[in-house]
């Protein structure tokens, strides 16, 4: 490494993965993501790694936030669509999850992305805003997409999740 250079570093810590979990059982989809906005329930340990935060969440709609950084770069120094795209599934599915009594659950079956113009570090804070479509009772569908503060698009996607009953 030249004198010019400078090293960086990003150091992840995260909370046990099984204490934050939700039991479908006990707490419905509203009340546990909720609980992760107060403080009460830890954020998982990929919200930890990749820097989203949860802003808010009422029935069928969140918004999350990500600061963009340069570990989030690819090699062309723009942030990875795979972070992008990581950030609005969360928010999707946040939104579905938001709608789900207790003894439902829901995952990503599928998910499609259009990425409008790239983000470097000096846009700002992002927000993922993400709202349900369609509720049905085994799918559902959400939209979401990624805003700047003065509510410029970079990205926008529709995700289809599965509801069902964990065993």
């Amino acid at each position: 490494m030249s004198d010019s250079e400078t090293r960086r570093a990003h150091t992840v810590t995260w909370e046990d993965p099984q204490a934050g979990r939700r039991d479908a059982a006990a707490i419905s989809g509203l009340d546990y993501l909720r609980s992760i906005v107060e403080g009460k329930i830890a954020l998982p340990p990929v919200a930890k790694l990749v820097g989203y935060r949860i802003r808010e969440v009422e029935p069928g709609h969140a918004v999350f936030e990500l600061e963009p950084a340069e570990y989030h770069y690819n090699p062309f120094a723009t942030v990875h669509g795979g972070i992008m795209t990581t950030v609005l599934d969360s928010a999707m599915t946040a939104a579905v999850l938001s709608t789900l009594q207790i003894g439902l659950a829901c995952a990503t079956l599928e998910l499609k992305v259009n990425f409008v113009r790239p983000v470097t570090g000096k846009v700002g804070a992002l927000r993922a805003e993400a709202n349900v479509i369609h509720l049905g009772s085994s799918l559902a569908t959400a939209e979401g997409k990624l805003l700047d503060g003065g509510r410029k698009l970079y990205a926008h996607a529709v995700g289809t999740c599965s509801i069902f009953s964990p065993k």
